[in-house]
């Protein structure tokens, strides 16, 4: 059978495989640091460095590392970021301490980052052009599929494990994507080696690092008191001053990280912005929601899982729909169809009160899913197809940045939204404390509910990218 399989479906089951688990790893982890905390003795703000360690390596290294796999080739990349990824998942279950547990995160985000640097290259470079909406359809998918299994999974094997089981698991998962990638994929026919410029421009990935690695710190910054603004200010200047450094330097780089020029394009330009946007909006439904269900609704994790799967469904089904009508009537209609869709069911999600039914929840989920994977696919396919394939490498890392960023951008935003409601009146408290207070429920469905007019005002904004992303006419 897998003979007969058309080989860009074989390649594509290896970058399919690896997405799940790169996503899964993340939203189990999240799931486990509670767990975590208590075994290690660590207070949560502490642990919360498992989760920032990883977000800054894979956003500092994803679009040099997008560069580097034009240069040593995709598979190596890919086969070669699951392997360090299963080294850092076997460190990870024997960490004995916060730091070497930060350290094996780490070393799980390079190779994360590895991996999802050459994802969208791969696709499409096996799909023809006009099947490159189903091949980023179904990649986009495969990301839903890994969001919605990781609490699920997390929560059953918490029930019955201790957290470094979840590591473990991570360890399997990658061991048999390593194996199968290793084993399907042939540089000869996932476009690996098309860039005939052979140099690499470590000035300009030194200080793409830096900055990248800047703002996700102060965005994510975990101090309190002076320490706090302190660290903001320094990183958010560090940040702005790298970010110059880096565009003067690839302005004169003969071989630079990422093409500055592609910015001129105006599909490149506005599709990027719009991606950036979208996933601010996004993050914060999956930050959010298991509070509410959790704290508010006092329901059990596993159920609240279950609950966030019909998001992900309703993701995959867009996703498919939007990745092959787009391939067949264009990009732009449904991305802003799809930007329309989730301004509509933001407003009904701002409305979510202590009683609201379940059912009612699930349904808004689902369409607001699809939503997400009915502009998602189809705003991949219009950055992809507006740029050479020599350039398929960096800007496909640069994809998936714009995701990464978008998201720890939009999450920082809403908890601070949140915090700030609450504090106001007179709750300064950890999320997690939320419905254990007289009144917090109260306080928190209030900041809920301005979280979400900022998230719909975001997705208006992201609209209007969207219907700015329209190629010259020629």
């Amino acid at each position: 059978m897998l003979k007969k399989m058309d080989y860009k479906w074989k390649a594509f089951s290896a970058v399919g495989m690896s997405l799940v688990t790169m996503v899964m790893s993340m939203s189990m982890t999240a799931v486990a640091l509670p767990s975590i905390a208590e075994y290690l003795e660590v207070s949560l703000q502490v642990v919360s460095w498992v989760v920032i360690a990883n977000a800054l390596t894979v956003t500092a290294v994803l679009v040099p590392f997008g560069r580097l796999s034009d240069l040593l080739g995709r598979k190596f990349f890919l086969s070669g970021g699951l392997f360090v990824f299963l080294i850092g998942s076997i460190m990870c279950m024997l960490s004995n301490s916060i730091i070497i547990l930060v350290f094996s995160k780490v070393i799980m985000g390079i190779g994360g980052a590895m991996a999802q640097s050459v994802g969208t290259a791969i696709v499409v470079s096996i799909f023809t052009k006009n099947e490159r909406g189903q091949g980023i359809g179904s990649q986009t998918t495969a990301v839903a599929i890994g969001g919605a299994l990781g609490p699920i999974v997390a929560g059953l094997i918490l029930q019955f494990f201790e957290w470094q089981a979840l590591f473990f698991t991570m360890f399997i998962m990658a061991s048999i994507s390593f194996i199968w990638a290793f084993l399907v994929l042939d540089d000869s026919k996932i476009g690996s080696f098309q860039s005939k410029d052979r140099k690499f421009d470590w000035v300009g990935a030194v200080f793409s690092g830096i900055a990248m690695f800047s703002l996700v710190i102060s965005i994510n910054n975990p101090f309190d008191g002076l320490l706090f603004y302190f660290v903001t200010f320094f990183f958010v200047s560090c940040f702005f001053i790298f970010l110059f450094l880096f565009i003067i330097v690839e302005k004169r780089s003969e071989s630079p990280i990422i093409d500055l020029n592609l910015f001129l394009e105006p599909v490149f330009r506005y599709a990027s912005i719009t991606r950036v946007i979208g996933f601010v909006g996004r993050s914060s439904l999956f930050l959010l929601l298991p509070v509410y269900l959790i704290n508010i609704r006092n329901l059990q994790p596993g159920f609240v899982g279950l609950l966030l799967l019909g998001s992900a469904v309703g993701m995959g089904i867009g996703a498919q729909l939007g990745g092959r009508l787009a391939d067949i009537y264009g990009h732009r209609r449904f991305t802003i169809f799809g930007f329309i869709l989730a301004i509509i069911t933001g407003i009904f999600i701002s409305q979510f009160e202590v009683n609201t039914s379940l059912i009612y929840i699930i349904v808004i989920l689902v369409l607001n899913g699809f939503s997400m994977g009915v502009w998602a696919t189809p705003n991949q396919l219009a950055t992809m197809n507006s740029i050479p394939k020599e350039k398929y490498g960096s800007v496909g890392a640069f994809v998936n940045l714009t995701r990464n960023t978008g998201n720890v951008i939009g999450q920082a935003i809403v908890i601070s939204i949140i915090s700030f409601v609450m504090t106001l009146q007179g709750f300064d408290i950890e999320l997690s404390d939320i419905g254990k207070i007289p009144n917090t429920v109260e306080a928190f469905i209030f900041g809920w509910e301005i979280a979400y007019i900022f998230v719909i005002i975001v997705t208006f904004i992201g609209l209007i990218a969207a219907v700015m992303t329209k190629p010259k006419m020629r």
